[in-house]
C-alpha cells in the first residue's frame, strides 16, 4: 500500500514521497544534509528507475538509476561545464557515450570502466582528430589521426603515441610508409616525394571510416543519441540491495560525492595530440631531390629514434610493389609439413591449443607442488582427455571441431614453470584469453607453424614426431640444468602436448618463452650457428622483421669486461650440456636494439617556439620528441630493485649482472627519455656495435651514416632439438670442403659446440 509521507532522519536527512511502509517506494524526493538533492523513482528503499541528481558543486545527472547507483543511461553535467552523454554502469561511463569537454574537445565512442575503450573519435579545439581505438583511455591498435594543418597519419599505436606500421601523408602530397615506436620514426621505411608513383592509399583505409583523401565519413553530426541508446538498454532492479534507508544515506551521499569528483576533473593530458613529424625530418635529403625525377626516385630510410641513420635512392617503380599494408594478411611461404593446417584448420587448431592449455593448467594447477619423480618423466606421465563439440562430464562445449587432447610430463611442467616465477593464471590467460593467437611465419626450413600470445610473452611452435621424441628423452636432464643455472640461455620450455584432430592428424606442439619479449624494438635479428653454408640471406628477401644469418652479421659488439665474463662462462656451460646429449645444429638467437646516435645533437632544429596562450591539449609535442635526442645513448648505474621492473617474464629469470665499470656492483641500464631496465644475462645487456667496413665494396646509393652505435642486446640458445646421428650425417657435396668445420652445416656434437662457441668469439670480442 502506497501511501504520501515524509520522513526526518536523525542525521538531518530528509525524505518527501510515496512510502510503501517505512521505506520509500514510488516518487519521491530525497534532500541530504550536505545539500545533494535526488528526485525521481525508488524501489523498496532504493534509488531506481528514472530521477535527477543535483549536487551542491552544481553537478547534476539526469537519467536511469538502479539499486542506488548511476545505471543506464543518462547525462552527468559537471561543474566545469564537461557534459556526458551515454551509457553507465555503477557509477562509471561504461558502453557507448559522448563527452564534451570544459575546453570544447570531443570524444564519441566507446567507454569502459570510466575511460575511452574500444572505437571512438576525438577531436580537439585546435582542429585535430583522431578516429580509430582506444584502450585505457589512450590511443591504442589502428587509428587514424588528421591534424589541422592537413597532415595526415594511419596506422597504429599504442599508449597514446604512433607505435608500429603506418603511413604518413604530408599535406604537400608526399608519403612515408614506415614504422614509429614511441612516437618516433623507428627502423626502415620509404618516404615517396610530392607527385611520384606510390601504392594506393585505398588498401590502408579500407577498414577505417575515411576514404583514401582523408576526409572522415564520421562527422560531428553523427554523435551519440541518448534516446537511441535508451531504447537499446534495460535497466533492471536486480542491483538492488535491501538495506534501510537511514543506513544507506550516508553511503549514497558519499558515493555520489566521489564520483562527483571524479567527472568533474577536467581532460587529462593523455589526450595531448602527439602532432606532425617535424620539418627537418621531412626535408632531410631535400637538396638531394633537387634535379632528379620525382616521378621515379623514392628514398628507402632507416631511423632510429627519429633520427635517419640511412638512406637510399631507389625507383618508384621498383618499390611499388613491396609495400603491403598492414591490415592485409601476412605472405607465408609454402610449408613442407603439416600443409593441411590452413585456413579454416587452422582456426579450429588455434581454439583446440587454448581449450587443452585451459584445461591443462586448470587440473594441475590445484594439486599440490612435490618434487619431481622419476616416474613424472615416464611414457605414462601422460593425460589424455577427448573434447566433443558438445562438452562432456569434463569439458565445456566449444566452437571448434571434435578432438583429442594429450599433455605429456604435466608435474614436470608444471614445476617447471614455477621454477620460471611463472603465475599460472598469467600463462593461461596470455594464450588463452579473449584475444587469441597470431600465426607468424616461419624463419627457417623446418616448416614448423608458430603461434604468438596476444601480449607477446610466448610462442607455440609446433614439432615433428623426431622433435618432440628428443625433447621427452633428453627432459630430466634438461630439468635438472634449469635447476642447477638459473642464468642459462638454453630456451625455456613451459608445456609440450599434442592435438589428434577427427580426421586422424596429430599436431605436437611446444609452448616457449619469447625472448624479444621487451618494450624496446628490436632493429635486428640474427640466427647464428657459427656455420659459412647457406648462412646468408638474399637481399631481395629481407625485410624489417627478417631473421638474417651468420654472413649478413656486419657488427662486433663490445662489452664491459664482467658482463662479458658472465656471458661466455654460461654459453660454455650451456653448449657442454647440450654436447653431452649430442645435440647440434644449434643456434644463438640474437636481438639488437640500437639507440639514437648522439652525434646529431648539433645539427638537429630546434623545435618550434608555441605560444603561451596555447591549449596545453593541443600542443604539438609530436615535434619536440622527434628532435629531443638524449646526449648519452645508454647509462650504467647501480641496481636498485624498487626502481626497475624485478618481476620474471618469459624468458628473464637469472640474477641481475654486476659491470666492471662500476666498481663491479650489480647494474641497472638507463636509456634517457626512455626506461631504466634491470640487466640481466641475456636481457638488456649493453654494448657498443662496431660496423665491419668493407673496403672492396663497390659505392652504391646506401649512404651509411654512422659506424658505432650503442645498442641493448636480447639472446638465447634455441633449436636444441637435432640430435646427432653418425649415420645420417650431413656434409658439403664439395670434396675440399668436405673437412671444414666452417662449411659444414652438421657435424659432431664437440666439433660443433667449438666451432660454435669460437664464431661468438668473434662476435663479442675481448677488449684489448
Amino acid at each position: 500500500i502506497l501511501r504520501p509521507g515524509e520522513r526526518e532522519f536523525s542525521n538531518g536527512d530528509l525524505y518527501s514521497g510515496e512510502l510503501k511502509g517505512s521505506l520509500p517506494h514510488g516518487k519521491g524526493k530525497y534532500e541530504w544534509s550536505d545539500g545533494t538533492i535526488y528526485q525521481g523513482d525508488w524501489y523498496e528503499g532504493k534509488i531506481s528507475g528514472k530521477g535527477k541528481l543535483v549536487w551542491p558543486s552544481g553537478a547534476k545527472y539526469e537519467g536511469d538509476f538502479s539499486g542506488g547507483y548511476l545505471h543506464g543511461i543518462g547525462t552527468m553535467t559537471s561543474p566545469d561545464g564537461s557534459v556526458y552523454s551515454g551509457a553507465w554502469r555503477m557509477n562509471v561511463r561504461h558502453g557507448l557515450g559522448r563527452k564534451e569537454y570544459c575546453n570544447s574537445d570531443l570524444y564519441d565512442g566507446s567507454w569502459k570502466e570510466g575511460l575511452q575503450e574500444g572505437h571512438g573519435s576525438y577531436s580537439w579545439t585546435n582542429g585535430n582528430r583522431y578516429i580509430g581505438n582506444w584502450k585505457n583511455g589512450k590511443m591504442c591498435g589502428r587509428g587514424v589521426m588528421r591534424w589541422a594543418n592537413g597532415d595526415l597519419f594511419d596506422g597504429f599505436w599504442s599508449n597514446g603515441f604512433r607505435h608500429g606500421s603506418g603511413v604518413y601523408k604530408y599535406v604537400d602530397g608526399c608519403l612515408y610508409y614506415g614504422a614509429w615506436s614511441h612516437g618516433l620514426k623507428d627502423g626502415k621505411g620509404v618516404f615517396y616525394p610530392a607527385g611520384s608513383k606510390h601504392p594506393s592509399l585505398k588498401k590502408w583505409c579500407r577498414s577505417l571510416q575515411h576514404d583514401d583523401t582523408g576526409k572522415f565519413v564520421l562527422s560531428r553530426s553523427s554523435s551519440i543519441n541518448v534516446e537511441e541508446l535508451r531504447s537499446l538498454s534495460t535497466v533492471t532492479p536486480s542491483l538492488s540491495v535491501k538495506t534501510s534507508v537511514s543506513g544507506a544515506s550516508k553511503t549514497l551521499s558519499e558515493r555520489f560525492r566521489d564520483e562527483n569528483l571524479r567527472v568533474s576533473e577536467p581532460p587529462p593530458s593523455d589526450f595531448t595530440c602527439h602532432g606532425p613529424s617535424s620539418k627537418s625530418a621531412r626535408s632531410s635529403g631535400s637538396g638531394q631531390r633537387e634535379g632528379q625525377d620525382k616521378n621515379r626516385v623514392v628514398y628507402e630510410r632507416e631511423y632510429m629514434q627519429g633520427v635517419l641513420i640511412r638512406e637510399t635512392i631507389t625507383s618508384s617503380v621498383d618499390r611499388s610493389h613491396k609495400i603491403r599494408p598492414p591490415n592485409l594478411p601476412k605472405q607465408v611461404k609454402s610449408r613442407n609439413f603439416m600443409t593441411f593446417l590452413k585456413g579454416e584448420h587452422n582456426y579450429y587448431l588455434m581454439l583446440n591449443l587454448q581449450l587443452g592449455i585451459r584445461y591443462t593448467v586448470g587440473k594441475i594447477t590445484p594439486v599440490p607442488r612435490r618434487e619431481v619423480r622419476a616416474s613424472d618423466f615416464g611414457k605414462k606421465a601422460r593425460t589424455m582427455v577427448y573434447f566433443p563439440r558438445d562438452g562432456s562430464n569434463f569439458t565445456p562445449p566449444h566452437k571448434s571441431i571434435d578432438f583429442s587432447w594429450k599433455d605429456y610430463c604435466p608435474m614436470v611442467f608444471r614445476n617447471l614453470r614455477a621454477m620460471f616465477k611463472l603465475d599460472p593464471a598469467d600463462y593461461m590467460m596470455s594464450i588463452c584469453g579473449d584475444d587469441g593467437l597470431t600465426e607468424i611465419c616461419s624463419p627457417g626450413k623446418s616448416g614448423s607453424i608458430f603461434y604468438l600470445s596476444h601480449d607477446d610473452r610466448f610462442v607455440i611452435k609446433t614439432l615433428k614426431k623426431s622433435e618432440l621424441e628428443v625433447l621427452l628423452k633428453m627432459l630430466p636432464k634438461y630439468y635438472r640444468h634449469v635447476g642447477d643455472h638459473e642464468n642459462t640461455l638454453i630456451t625455456k620450455f613451459f608445456g609440450v602436448h599434442r592435438i589428434k584432430l577427427k580426421l586422424g592428424k596429430k599436431v605436437r606442439f611446444v609452448v616457449m618463452g619469447n625472448m624479444f619479449c621487451t618494450e624496446l624494438k628490436i632493429h635486428r635479428r640474427y640466427d647464428l650457428k657459427g656455420s659459412t653454408q647457406g648462412r646468408i640471406t638474399e637481399k631481395t628477401k629481407i625485410q624489417e622483421k627478417t631473421t638474417l644469418k651468420d654472413l649478413d652479421l656486419a657488427y662486433e659488439f663490445h662489452m664491459d669486461k664482467l658482463l662479458r665474463e658472465a656471458l661466455f662462462k654460461q654459453i660454455y656451460l650451456d653448449c657442454a650440456f647440450l654436447e653431452s646429449l649430442h645435440i647440434i645444429d644449434y643456434s644463438l638467437l640474437l636481438g639488437v636494439h640500437f639507440r639514437a646516435p648522439g652525434q646529431l645533437n648539433d645539427t638537429l632544429e630546434p623545435p618550434n617556439v608555441m605560444s603561451d596562450q596555447e591549449s596545453v591539449s593541443s600542443v604539438d609535442v609530436g615535434m619536440a620528441q622527434e628532435l629531443s635526442i638524449p646526449p648519452k645513448g645508454l647509462l650504467l648505474v647501480t641496481h636498485e630493485p624498487n626502481s626497475v621492473n624485478t618481476a620474471p617474464g618469459p624468458h628473464i629469470r637469472g640474477s641481475t649482472l654486476r659491470a666492471f665499470s662500476v666498481g663491479e656492483q650489480e647494474v641497472d641500464l638507463i636509456l634517457p627519455g626512455t626506461a631504466r631496465l634491470r640487466v640481466q644475462l641475456g636481457v638488456n645487456m649493453p654494448a657498443q656495435a662496431h660496423h665491419k667496413l668493407d673496403e672492396d665494396k663497390e659505392e652504391s646509393a646506401t649512404i651509411e651514416l654512422f659506424e658505432v652505435y650503442d645498442v641493448v642486446v636480447y639472446m638465447g640458445i634455441i633449436d636444441i632439438l637435432q640430435e646427432y646421428n653418425a649415420k645420417k650425417k650431413v656434409e658439403h657435396k664439395c670434396k675440399s670442403l668436405r673437412y671444414d668445420p666452417m662449411t659444414i652445416s652438421v657435424t659432431e656434437p664437440k666439433v660443433y659446440s667449438k666451432r660454435f662457441v669460437d664464431f661468438l668469439h668473434k662476435v663479442f670480442p675481448e677488449e684489448t
